[in-house]
């Protein structure tokens, strides 16, 4: 491009046809996205673009394509009102969260204090970025909020949405299914809608966690469950509990937490109450086994030396506690950028079958036991 186009204001597409040396029409047909191009005309004007330095008017593009180039990144709370909702702990379907009680102010601050949304969030950004899309991070705690999702993807304002729930009891991937909308879901929802999802294979992530505890030589093992409403947290529970049975071990006491650090310490306060002898923990979040570890240094117990504790999900809080936790591993920004990559597919076939991706879990084995 000369200095005099530069002087002249920003790349047209005349220009690029005129570095292609092709039609104004042929380029504008590759930057919307058009099929019908040759392969070898294509090149040659994304190269033009390259050499010229043009941006394609995102008002303009809508206009020819009626895609917006955004995708919403819900975070949906609780089935009710927040008034309704105080004292109530729901928590993250994916396995961390708590979508628990307040206004919105609450639910926000409660989800940007959470490892697992900050993993979120990086998955789906990586994967958007080099495709010239944008996320909008839209909350949905309430009815009224609820709404207003479903009417911004009914009129156009994003392709599509990724919904991340925080409650067993969410609503909104049936009122999306509902309105016929695109849509991924992050972890399988309590209840059946036909919308696709990623997830993680919780019972055998539980399995790997069991295993290495015993492989330890412990023998009085506890587990801090995380809310059993959640498909996630009773999915963890039973691997855990039946692979502890195969090994005959049939009764293990159970902690019910919520997913934070929090319910974590109350949990493991309980179970030393009850059982002051024992030498091994599962926790079904990092953060409830960073609350539990704790809980067990304040009573004098050493980790892993008189009780070993093993977390789930791999987060930061795994590496903030000391010693750091040995862990089950699940890829969440892999994990969010595959349900991105769903969502992108179904929004080029509109009429593919709705699927389902689960990803293995990995033992990541550190100081705590």
């Amino acid at each position: 491009m000369t200095d005099d186009q530069r002087s002249a204001g920003a790349p047209t597409l005349e220009d690029v046809a005129r570095a292609a040396g092709v039609s104004r029409a042929t380029v504008s047909r590759v930057v919307n996205g058009v099929r019908n191009v040759d392969p070898v005309i294509q090149e040659a004007v994304r190269q033009a673009v390259s050499v010229t330095g043009y941006t394609p008017n995102r008002a303009a593009r809508s206009l020819v394509t009626r895609r917006a180039d955004a995708i919403a990144l819900v975070v949906s709370g609780a089935g009710v009102e927040p008034e309704a909702a105080r004292g109530d702990s729901g928590t993250g379907a994916s396995g961390e969260g708590d979508g628990g009680s307040g206004g919105s102010g609450s639910f926000t601050a409660q989800v940007f204090a959470d490892p697992f949304f900050g993993r979120v969030v990086t998955g789906v950004v990586d994967y958007l970025r080099p495709r010239g899309m944008h996320p909008v991070l839209m909350f949905a705690e309430t009815s009224r909020a609820r709404e207003a999702v479903v009417a911004y993807l009914r009129q156009g304002s994003a392709d599509g949405a990724l919904v991340v729930s925080t409650h067993a009891e969410d609503p909104l991937p049936a009122l999306i299914a509902d309105a016929g909308l695109a849509a991924v879901l992050f972890a399988r929802p309590a209840r059946p809608v036909p919308v696709s999802y990623v997830d993680l294979a919780h019972q055998d992530g539980a399995r790997l966690a069991a295993e290495h505890l015993l492989g330890r030589g412990c023998r009085r093992i506890a587990t801090i469950s995380g809310p059993l409403d959640v498909p996630a947290g009773e999915a963890r529970l039973t691997g855990f509990r039946d692979t502890m049975a195969r090994h005959g071990h049939p009764y293990i006491p159970i902690a019910e937490g919520q997913f934070t650090q929090e319910s974590g310490e109350s949990a493991m306060e309980r179970l030393l109450a009850e059982h002051p002898d024992l030498d091994g923990v599962f926790a079904a979040n990092d953060l409830m086994a960073l609350g539990a570890c704790h809980v067990l240094r304040e009573h004098g117990r050493s980790v892993p030396g008189d009780v070993a504790v093993v977390g789930f999900d791999d987060s930061s809080a795994a590496l903030a506690c000391r010693p750091p936790l040995t862990t089950v591993r699940q890829p969440v920004e892999g994990m969010a950028a595959e349900m991105t990559r769903l969502l992108l597919d179904r929004l080029a076939r509109p009429d593919g079958p709705v699927t389902s991706v689960i990803f293995e879990p990995e033992l990541v084995v550190r100081g705590s036991a």
